[in-house]
This record gives structure tokens, sequence and C-alpha cells, in this order.
């Protein structure tokens, strides 16, 4: 019992990491990378479908996104939608292809986008937290029912708690690594 109980929350827990990856890929720096317009969706025949689904979205060079649609009449929806998303981009249509300036970042700009940062780490650590909370609970009912010793559910919350640290201590890595390249010029 203790030991899948262990694999069930290190999977848990590898799965907030890889959720707190994705949800800092979104917060841009002053880099441009093909990942930025993942979630911008256009209407594609009656359904909307995301920019990589219509185009091909390529880097021209490290400030500048190029997107070059799949079907000439899309080049004006994903002109729009790209405009219109929340990234605070402007795309230039060239005829053949889009291109997408990444504007360079103002100061006042980065430290709002490391709060953006901070918080998305904080959550990440809440559900780890979240994670021990429910594993020790299931330990003490098994205690409590005299499935496990107490030695072995004070052993099993020691491991549990070990976990949790070095989970915790991964977003801070990452949150570190966000921030030094928020910061770069």
């Amino acid at each position: 019992m203790i030991p899948e109980l262990k694999k069930t929350i290190e999977q848990k827990m590898q799965k907030s990491i890889e959720v707190l990856k994705t949800d800092l890929a979104k917060v841009r720096t002053g880099r441009a990378h093909t990942g930025l317009l993942d979630h911008v969706q256009v209407e594609y025949y009656g359904s909307m479908v995301p920019v990589n689904q219509v185009a091909n979205v390529t880097l021209i060079d490290a400030r500048t996104i190029g997107v070059q649609a799949w079907e000439k009449p899309m080049m004006q929806k994903v002109e729009k939608a790209i405009r219109d998303s929340d990234l605070g981009l402007n795309p230039s249509n060239q005829g053949e292809i889009i291109r997408v300036p990444m504007p360079a970042l103002t100061e006042e700009r980065r430290r709002d986008l490391i709060k953006v940062v901070k918080h998305e780490g904080e959550s990440a650590k809440v559900a780890i937290r979240n994670l021990r909370r429910d594993a020790n609970g299931s330990l003490k009912d098994a205690a409590k029912d005299k499935e496990i010793s107490e030695d072995e559910e004070r052993r099993a919350q020691d491991d549990v708690q070990k976990l949790t640290d070095r989970y915790i201590a991964e977003v801070d890595k990452l949150l570190a690594h966000k921030e030094q390249e928020l910061l770069q010029i």
C-alpha cells in the first residue's frame, strides 16, 4: 500500500511541475519562440483551432516569428487572431508571410511578468502541498484502520515530506531560471 501511494504522489507532483513548465512557457520574454502562438485560436471553417494547425510557424530571427498560412484566404484570419490575442503583438502581413516582431520589454513590464511568474510558482507549490496533505491523510487512515503500523506511517510521512521538499525545490529552480530570463536585456 505504501509504495503505491508514494508512486502515485510522485507522479502527481511531476504532473504539477509539467503544468508549471507549460504555464511559464506562455510568459513571453524579449526573445521570440514559436510556442508563444500555441494558444492563439483561429476560426477555420466554423471551428476554433490553434494557429499551428492552419499555418507554418517559424522563427525568422531572434526577435521575429514568421507565420505562413497553408491556405491563402486564412492569412487575414490568422493575422487578426494574433493581433486580437492577449499577447500584445502587432503582426504585419507581407502577402506570402505574416511577420510577428517581438516588442522590447520595458522594465515595468518585466517586473509585472515576474509577479505573474511568482504567482504561477506559488500555485504549483500549493498543488504539491495539497498532494502531501492528501497522502498524509491516507497514511493516517491506514494506521487508524490497523493496515499499517505507526512506525510505518511515520517513515512513509517522512518519505512524502522528502518528495515534497524535492519538488518544491524544483519549482524554485524553475522560477529562478524564468526570472533570470525575464531580466535579461
